[in-house]
């Protein structure tokens, strides 16, 4: 018995179809941040990036940013909790950081949620990401 034709090329169709959505998921940092400062209506100010980051919230457990990425992001951190190492936020220091626009979002919400309590705006992904391009080697 002949299969169908499509039988025979569903692995590599499934392959392209991966292959695309990471590539629809690719950013750079810098167009990150263009999206977020265009989203906010308002130039990001890397200074206001800055204390947002160490501001500690007053949530639960006290924290900041900082508290795991590091008070200086460009080197490592370590969640608070979990002790688990976490890369350099800043992306001269970890090129990976910020090239993949779903999951900056996800950390963005999750993080956000966690230490802000809410969701950040725009403005203030836009401020913080300013910040952590301005720290080079």
């Amino acid at each position: 018995m002949k299969r169908p034709i499509f039988s025979r090329y569903w692995p590599v169709a499934l392959a392209a179809a991966a292959s695309l959505a990471s590539v629809a998921h690719a950013a750079t940092p810098a167009e990150l941040l263009a999206e977020y400062t265009a989203k906010a209506g308002a130039p990001a100010q890397p200074e206001r990036g800055q204390r947002f980051f160490n501001t500690n919230f007053g949530r639960d457990f006290g924290w900041s940013c900082g508290s795991c990425h590091g008070a200086v992001p460009t080197k490592p951190g370590a969640d608070d909790l979990t002790k688990k190492v976490i890369g350099p936020m800043a992306p001269a220091f970890n090129p990976a950081r910020f090239t993949d626009r779903a999951k900056a979002e996800h950390q963005f919400r999750l993080n956000c949620k966690d230490v802000v309590g809410r969701e950040c705006s725009a403005a203030e992904k836009a401020d913080v990401l300013s910040w952590l391009l301005t720290l080079k080697p």
